[in-house]
């Protein structure tokens, strides 16, 4: 079991505090400054043993943590720590005993945290950390860091986020302009680190790296030049936060703003789900708890995230409820940050990695007493492929489904006719004429049952991620995700948790805040692409949802929320994990006219969502066959927003091929959101010696108090999204 002892907490530290005389004449607390004296001591720059800097991040009205790792040797460090109301430390805030003493502890990699409390509301300190060692004091670069401001604060609050920061042969252009803004705080929405070291399909083989020194702790995968490995061991995941942080560009953005930080699936492994992975695409199984505690410590120890001492959690429960990162703050009277974690408590995704896709999941009796007719994607399938035509199809359908990796066992009951058809076809092109097994003829055909078979949900190879998690058939999809949410009593699509769904919407009916912000991982705008109008196999002509692991993979879960976000009004997501920028409004089917506005912003340095989705369309053994496949892939974004298809008249803005993050503006009467686009091609270079050269570009929208419309900055004039005509008026 892993304790909560086991994770780093911050060690608590309160400011001393004083009444001074306000405004108004009563009293109000302020800290105050030039306390104890510092000990006489040499003190020397001590970069070299504060190798990632500092950090600072949950900033709330009266508290904020401080973060430091010291690097020397192995054994537990004394440090202190410092805060100042200037950057030259002349005006220091007096501290427990005037000065703050803690232990970076080995078991901890030495890792400090500290949590000062008594702080003075909406206010910028400085801090550093100081190790010593002998008479001298080794000090830290500086951090700055600012508390929010009290609740009742009528003020503007300033703040970017970001996402997915992949190290691998990429740089942090994306930071090197962030550090730049001036700003409250900044969110961190997840994708921190990438658990591989080297992931040819999405990730660069040249360049910066990554090396594990625990390669016998580490998952090896690939083989051949394509060989790299995940972590999987404490070592493992500590290194990779040893060495994103190791980024100059990205110390500067921690030591200038406080940071409040959720995970997403990277922190532990791709597409996860609780503590069960996905790069086997379900040939074995890959749930691996040892594995995912290893990823939360190391979190826990690098991220400046409160753990909430006060917190009422039971100490001895195993995963995932030994702890909780959900948590949310309040910055005066116009943002209410609440922060949500969408992947520790999710269920599994809907079609199997490795579903055999002649398989139907739900046959016309189901379809018929669940909808009253057969929806027109239905396709005919033999009810019993052990007895169909005396059996002449079962045998060699369960021998071709092994030899293309599937599980013979599910080549059993009702399977899609046109699958069988296909599958002998295949087998009878290797046999001599005599020898041949005939197809199941068309009249035969015309009169079977139809149902849904995994094939009719997008599944056509196996154990691959497409058709399961990513470009499942929308249609055929929303239909058994609703019935499998009926039958499952919603557990099928149960992304928070009880817990954590019935904290979220308290929490948010409750906010008395301007506007509610959700920080929410994954992109909750409905992506689908509509490929009936293209010159591509008839097979093809459908509309697909672009990605089942985002909300799309959990509609009527989605729907559930928006009935209670859609009430509260002010309601705002913000969104990353997409690799892109879209702009538009997330509503409830049926009623699109409620809604709520969502902004999703491109990733700092990882693969841009068009770059990411040619990969995956090239890599796919049946889509990288269809002809010009690559092409619509290419033009992702013109297929989103088309006005032919209108599969998304709700998504006002597409841009799928650029870095960069989002910068968000609240007041009383509005909220303005400003994405900061970097090329996908400055990710390549290193601008941190010639940043006068780097190309920002700029785009602004803004949602206004009392609706859910969202507006776009058209040369200094603000122009409305129309979702009918799908324009700017």
């Amino acid at each position: 079991m892993l304790k909560r002892r086991d994770f780093l907490r911050a060690t608590l530290v309160t400011a001393g505090a004083l009444a001074a005389p306000a405004c108004g004449g009563d009293p109000e607390i302020v800290n105050p400054v030039a306390g104890e004296p510092a000990p006489e001591r040499e003190l020397a720059d001590g970069s070299a043993y504060f190798p990632q800097s500092v950090a600072s991040g949950d900033p709330r009205p009266g508290s904020v943590v401080l973060w430091a790792r010291v690097q020397d040797g192995e054994e537990d460090l004394d440090v202190e720590v410092e805060v100042a109301t200037d950057a030259e430390f002349t005006q220091r805030v007096a501290l427990d005993a005037g000065l703050a003493k803690v232990k970076a502890l080995a078991r901890h990699d030495h890792c400090v945290k500290v949590k000062v409390r008594g702080l003075s509301a909406g206010t910028v300190y400085y801090y550093r950390f100081v190790y010593v060692k002998g008479d001298t004091g080794y000090v830290s670069r500086v951090g700055r860091t600012k508390t929010a401001p009290a609740e009742e604060a009528d003020v503007k609050v300033r703040f970017a986020y970001v996402s997915c920061q992949d190290y691998i042969g990429r740089f942090y252009n994306t930071y090197l302009a962030l550090a730049e803004e001036e700003l409250d705080f900044f969110v961190h929405l997840g994708d921190y680190i990438y658990e591989t070291t080297g992931d040819p399909s999405f990730q660069s083989t040249e360049g910066r790296s990554v090396a594990f020194t625990d390669k016998a702790g580490a998952i090896a995968l690939g083989e051949g030049d394509s060989a790299f490995h995940a972590a999987r061991s404490l070592s493992n995941y500590r290194e990779l936060y040893r060495t994103y942080r190791s980024d100059a560009n990205l110390q500067k953005v921690h030591e200038s703003f406080p940071m409040i930080a959720t995970w997403d699936d990277h922190e532990f492994s791709n597409d996860a789900f609780g503590a069960t992975a996905t790069y086997f695409d379900d040939r074995k199984d890959e749930t691996d708890v040892e594995r995912r505690k290893a990823a939360n410590q190391a979190w826990f120890e690098y991220q400046p995230v409160d753990y909430g001492d006060d917190a009422e959690q039971d100490p001895g429960a195993s995963l995932p409820d030994d702890f909780r990162i959900y948590r949310d703050f309040v910055f005066g009277q116009h943002v209410h940050l609440v922060m949500t974690d969408l992947r520790s408590y999710r269920p599994d995704h809907l079609i199997p990695e490795g579903a055999f896709p002649g398989k139907v999941v739900l046959d016309a009796t189901t379809l018929i007493e669940e909808l009253q007719e057969l929806p027109e994607l239905a396709m005919p399938y033999v009810d019993d492929i052990e007895t169909y035509s005396d059996g002449i199809y079962a045998s060699v359908l369960k021998e071709a489904a092994e030899a293309a990796g599937y599980d013979a066992a599910d080549v059993t009951g009702k399977i899609s006719a046109l699958v069988i058809n296909q599958i002998v076809a295949g087998v009878n092109e290797g046999l001599p004429e005599d020898m041949q097994v005939p197809l199941i003829p068309d009249e035969a055909i015309a009169f079977m049952e139809r149902g849904i078979a995994y094939v009719d949900l997008g599944k056509l190879s196996a154990h691959g991620s497409i058709g399961a998690r990513y470009l499942t058939v929308k249609d055929t999809f929303d239909i058994y995700a609703a019935l499998r949410y009926k039958e499952t009593q919603g557990a099928s699509e149960d992304v928070m948790g009880a817990e954590q769904e019935s904290w979220f919407l308290d929490t948010m009916e409750g906010s008395k805040a301007t506007w509610k912000v959700w920080g929410n991982e994954f992109c909750l705008l409905p992506l689908a692409v509509d490929l009936t109008p293209y010159a591509i196999p008839e097979q093809f002509k459908r509309r697909f949802n672009m990605n089942a692991d985002a909300w799309d993979g959990f509609p009527n879960k989605r729907n559930e929320l928006l009935e209670r976000l859609v009430e509260i009004g002010g309601v705002v997501a913000i969104t990353g994990d997409i690799h892109a920028f879209y702009a538009g409004t997330a509503g409830l089917d049926g009623d699109p006219s409620k809604k709520i506005v969502e902004f999703v912003g491109g990733a700092v340095s990882s693969a841009p969502f068009r770059e990411m989705l040619m990969s995956q369309v090239a890599g796919d053994p049946v889509l990288s066959a269809v002809p010009g496949a690559v092409l619509l892939a290419a033009g992702i974004d013109d297929v989103l927003m088309s006005t032919e298809t209108k599969v998304n008249p709700h998504l006002a803005h597409a841009d799928s091929n650029a870095h960069g993050y989002v910068v968000i503006e609240a007041s009383g009467e509005e909220l303005v959101a400003e994405m900061r686009r970097i090329s996908a091609a400055d990710v390549q270079t290193d601008y941190s010696e010639t940043s006068d050269q780097l190309e920002i570009g700029s785009k602004r929208f803004r949602t206004l108090r009392g609706e859910s419309e969202i507006y776009v900055d058209d040369r200094g004039t603000w122009k409305r999204w129309d979702a009918s005509t799908q324009m700017w008026i």
